[in-house]
């Protein structure tokens, strides 16, 4: 499968760390595949984090994807880009970095994932699962039995949950239909234990 059990998600603001600094911490606990994930750095700052972090991952055979900016990972030759509801749309952005790039595209209902299905993606985000404090205008909660719903309607896509999954709920997560848990709290905080988090995590899904 192209995307993970887990995989993580960076965020500068939560971590008080540089996308390089939490990747680092994240390959070395056994991460595979990284999403870059900022919202308030200046393009040039973020660019040249990005490129630091892109380099760290490469070093230990991680990929790494870049939230929502296209420019960005097609600059840098990133592995791929993760696009939500008003990003460019994954036509564009397949046009634009090529057959090989992974992109993933983040939805909120079923009717969403349905029309999501059609496109030239290769991994469909769904939630929020659970409440989620990561994002400043968050989608309303879709539940596992949403989650349940869309993996009866999405049978090819690799299916990735994401909102509010800590190591208590990541297994009726997958038992949901889950094919992988994108993360963000449940790792990152406290961000002193990054690498424990990220390890009792995958421990977690293993056992589900």
């Amino acid at each position: 499968m192209i995307v993970p059990r887990i995989y993580p998600i960076t965020d500068r603001r939560i971590t008080g760390m540089t996308h390089t600094a939490q990747v680092e911490v994240l390959v070395l606990a056994g991460a595979t595949f990284i999403q870059l994930r900022e919202k308030h750095l200046a393009p040039r700052d973020f660019l040249e984090d990005a490129r630091s972090a892109l380099a760290v991952a490469r070093r230990y055979g991680a990929r790494v994807i870049i939230n929502d900016r296209v420019d960005v990972a097609a600059a840098l030759g990133a592995d791929g880009v993760h696009l939500g509801q008003d990003d460019l749309p994954p036509d564009a952005a397949r046009a634009i970095l090529g057959p090989a790039a992974i992109i993933g595209f983040s939805t909120h209902s079923t009717e969403q994932a349905k029309q999501a299905s059609q496109f030239p993606i290769d991994y469909l985000a769904f939630g929020p699962i659970f409440a989620t404090s990561t994002k400043e205008k968050a989608d309303d909660v879709v539940g596992t039995e949403g989650l349940a719903r869309v993996r009866a309607e999405i049978r090819e896509l690799p299916l990735v949950a994401i909102g509010g999954i800590t190591s208590s709920n990541a297994a009726a997560v997958i038992a949901a239909g889950a094919d992988s848990l994108a993360l963000i709290s449940a790792v990152l905080i406290p961000a002193s234990t990054i690498a424990q988090n990220f390890r009792l995590l995958a421990q977690s899904v293993q056992q589900s």
